[in-house]
């Protein structure tokens, strides 16, 4: 019986349960009829009795010399006529006058006779010359109030249980519906319960149970169960902690439009669509996202859904050095490629023996060299952004646009993870170049100063003279998968990363439309530690600060 499916325990339960109480109801309805039936037959009785005790007939007769001779004809006709068993009349000292036995007549009665002689009726079960029997006793009364005579009405118990037994047929009747009925509807529900629960037993379900829940919350990946209303059923320790969750409680679903989940990542949940290896950029995670419809084996409508979460954010730290480190060695290309070209030149002049011209040739171009690196080195104390800089301008002049670098003052960086300061400059300058290859003008500007009384804030600029961005793309520019490219533009990191790198150093990031697109980052020069943790986009692309 353990290896039993929970359905047919709940089946085989359920029957048990109605064979018992079916049982119980018939016999209750049982015993019920029967003292209904002789509750009945003692009152007729009693009636026929006491209707014999008030005729003045009996009366008559009881006082007359031939009792018996008056009495027992006109008794017997009313046994026939009523069905009644006996109608015994007596004298007080127990002598009878009628009897259905006509060779009893001057007998003792047998039965109780004392409540009767003292003027109370009287209602029995006795066992008497027709055996056992249902009856009644009532005294005589004279014009005096005394009692001067008995009589005694009976049916035996063989008649009152003919009587009982008719009423069975009903109780039987009653008993095999609810019998029929309980098994139908057990039935029922041991089908919907099997289906619930995909044919298992108790002890399985509780083996699955205590599995699942092991692997539920051991996994290394997030796993969020959804319903079909969007609701967060079930979440493991990974998901709270890579959504930034409260503790999953088991029978406490969440909305998940109310538990401060990214956009992105709410809007998937929400929708129950299908994703593979989306991509999913919150303020400090990068996160890889699969969603599946959670289906029945019997291939039923969705439950909700299944969704994993991979934690990408130190592959993507990585990567993001990885391209830090291309685009430096693309600058160191172009600056080799443009020095190559330009030292070709000088040679040939020195071979046409235009040595002057060679010279001042060299002497120029090392000048504006040496200008632009002397200006940042000595504006900005980060190496890598020095370096990220010199190198984005050879990028430029290899590309055929105009960088115009524009460094105010001594900007202080010390303190700032250098990783998220070429992050932001490097992806929106790369953003710009795109932007203003296809223009006219084909020039970008980054401005770097700071502002503030206690030169408390640093202030990153960048603009091209690109077609700009609508008010679509104003709206979600920073949101993985758009851009700011315009209808040509690809899906990607960039943007995000930016809105997420901005975050970590405590700043704000916002786009205008100022000709081109005009990126605006401020950043506090100390790093606060108390950051903010969710972003929230203005309706002109700006990560507020707390």
């Amino acid at each position: 019986m353990k290896n039993w499916s929970l359905a047919r325990q709940f089946f085989v339960g359920q029957l048990v349960f109605v064979l018992a109480l079916t049982s119980t109801i018939s016999w209750v309805l049982y015993l019920d009829a029967e003292d209904n039936t002789f509750d009945a037959a003692s009152q007729r009785m009693l009636a026929v009795a006491t209707t014999f005790a008030d005729d003045p007939y009996v009366l008559e007769s009881v006082e007359s010399s031939d009792p018996t001779g008056r009495l027992q004809p006109y008794a017997v006709e009313v046994m026939d006529d009523l069905g009644v068993d006996f109608v015994t009349i007596m004298d007080t000292d127990r002598t009878r006058y009628t009897h259905r036995n006509p060779g009893e007549i001057g007998g003792n009665y047998i039965g109780s006779i004392a409540q009767a002689l003292a003027g109370d009726p009287h209602v029995e079960v006795f066992t008497g010359t027709l055996g056992p029997s249902v009856r009644a006793i009532v005294p005589v009364f004279t014009e005096d109030d005394v009692v001067t005579a008995l009589v005694a009405a009976g049916v035996t118990v063989d008649t009152v249980s003919i009587a009982r037994n008719a009423q069975l047929p009903l109780v039987w009747l009653i008993a095999a519906g609810a019998l029929t009925a309980g098994t139908l509807v057990s039935l029922v529900l041991s089908r919907h319960l099997r289906r619930a629960t995909l044919g298992l037993g108790t002890e399985q379900l509780s083996r699955m149970f205590v599995f699942y829940d092991s692997v539920l919350h051991s996994v290394r990946d997030g796993l969020v169960l959804t319903d079909l209303r969007g609701n967060l059923v079930l979440y493991n320790d990974q998901a709270a902690a890579l959504l930034n969750l409260p503790p999953s409680a088991p029978g406490d679903p969440k909305p998940a439009s109310g538990v401060g989940l990214s956009p992105s990542v709410e809007e998937l949940l929400m929708s129950g669509r299908r994703a593979v290896d989306e991509i999913h950029v919150t303020d400090d995670r990068v996160l890889v996202v699969n969603q599946e419809p959670a289906v029945p084996a019997s291939g039923t409508k969705p439950l909700g859904t299944v969704t994993t979460i991979r934690d990408h954010t130190e592959l993507e730290t990585l990567s993001d050095e990885v391209q830090t480190m291309r685009t430096l060695t693309e600058a160191l290309r172009a600056q080799t490629h443009e020095h190559a070209n330009r030292l070709h030149t000088i040679v040939s002049l020195i071979e046409l023996d235009r040595r002057g011209e060679a010279l001042e040739f060299a002497t120029r171009d090392l000048q504006q060299s040496q200008q632009l690196t002397d200006e940042v080195v000595a504006a900005i104390d980060e190496p890598f952004i020095t370096a990220l800089l010199v190198g984005k301008a050879a990028q430029a002049n290899e590309r055929g646009l105009h960088l115009v670098i524009d460094v105010a003052g001594t900007v202080e960086t010390s303190g700032m993870d250098p990783r998220d300061l070429v992050t932001v400059i490097g992806n929106l300058l790369d953003n710009a170049f795109d932007a203003a290859a296809s223009s006219s003008e084909r020039s970008v500007t980054l401005a770097v100063y700071t502002e503030g009384e206690a030169e408390e804030t640093i202030v990153i600029e960048v603009s091209d003279s690109g077609p700009g961005l609508s008010d679509a793309q104003l709206g979600n520019v920073f949101t993985l998968g758009s851009s700011s490219k315009g209808a040509a533009g690809t899906r990607g990191l960039g943007l995000a990363l930016v809105r997420q790198a901005v975050h970590r150093l405590g700043g704000t990031i916002r786009v205008t439309n100022d000709g081109g697109a005009l990126f605006t980052v401020r950043l506090p020069a100390v790093p606060r530690a108390d950051h903010p943790q969710t972003a929230n986009r203005s309706g002109e692309g700006e990560l507020p600060r707390d």
